[in-house]
């Protein structure tokens, strides 16, 4: 049975977990997991476990490569509470960074060096292989590194064409790969998993019940949600979005308050990062 792969414009691929590594790959993922020395997994400081990619992992420690954790959008999230999902998680080793205001970014950069120099790597440019779920903020991170903007190397022998290089230092490249979710999470396996517009995966506008997801957020995060749009439904979220419809004059004919458009507003805003997580999930 052929595999099939789905590439959004968010340059997304699908891991089917039940077919051999070759075939549960984009071939352009394994390339750059193959020829890189390091790995960086960029993760979400707010849905650690749920951006984890353990397949690839598995994958990464298969062929002997170093892996580090990159966890990102710490901003967002309570310091504390990530350090303690780290550490529960066992994610060894990691660099806990924030791209919007650059913390982390020295270290994770000095890291990077270190971990190369150790490896002795014997090629005339190391490669440091970036991969993680969409909307982890992996090209922001590569931006970051990079030094502000992304400035790709010229073609060199020994690449597959479509590999997204990017001059890290002199000596090293970073190179880019689409982002990968598993097969599991899928459209084609699954009518709706609120999960996936919870981490950003599937957008706002494209999910089929946002109140759900809504209501499913709100579950852990009614007080960063009441206090961002200055409402107070005592964490009710028929009664929060039936407040922010009013407030905002979201209605429907009759004077009824438009749940789904309200449910689509809050979920923009909760995946654009405007409003910081109580709990990591």
């Amino acid at each position: 049975m052929r595999v099939r792969y789905s590439f959004s414009s968010r340059r997304t691929g699908l891991i089917d977990p039940t077919n051999k590594h070759k075939q549960a790959f984009p071939k352009l993922v394994l390339e750059v997991v193959r020829i890189s020395d390091l790995i960086l997994e960029v993760l979400d400081a707010r849905f650690i476990e749920e951006t984890r990619n353990v397949q690839l992992e598995g994958i990464i420690k298969e062929q002997g490569k170093q892996l580090i954790y990159v966890i990102n959008k710490v901003d967002l999230a309570d310091i504390k509470k990530v350090k303690e999902k780290i550490e529960e998680l066992n994610l060894k080793p990691h660099i806990i960074i924030s791209c919007k205001s650059s913390l982390g970014r020295k270290r994770l950069r000095d890291r990077i060096k270190i971990e190369i120099r150790r490896m002795k790597v014997t090629h005339a440019k190391a490669h440091v292989g970036v991969i993680g779920y969409p909307n982890t903020g992996k090209s922001t991170l590569i931006n970051v590194l990079a030094g502000g903007g992304r400035s790709k190397a010229s073609a060199e022998s020994g690449f597959t064409k479509g590999i997204h290089k990017i001059r890290f230092s002199k000596d090293i490249l970073i190179l880019d790969t689409p982002g990968v979710i598993s097969y599991s999470d899928s459209p084609a396996t699954q009518k709706e998993n609120p999960e996936l517009g919870k981490i950003g995966v599937k957008t706002y506008s494209s999910l089929k019940n946002p109140y759900q997801l809504v209501v499913q957020i709100m579950q852990k995060n009614s007080l960063s949600l009441q206090k961002f749009y200055g409402i107070q439904a005592n964490g009710d979220p028929e009664l929060f979005m039936e407040q922010l419809g009013r407030k905002r004059n979201i209605l429907k004919k009759g004077n009824i308050v438009d749940i789904d458009r309200v449910s689509r507003i809050i979920l923009k805003d909760w995946q654009e990062g405007k409003i910081k997580q109580e709990s990591i999930g």
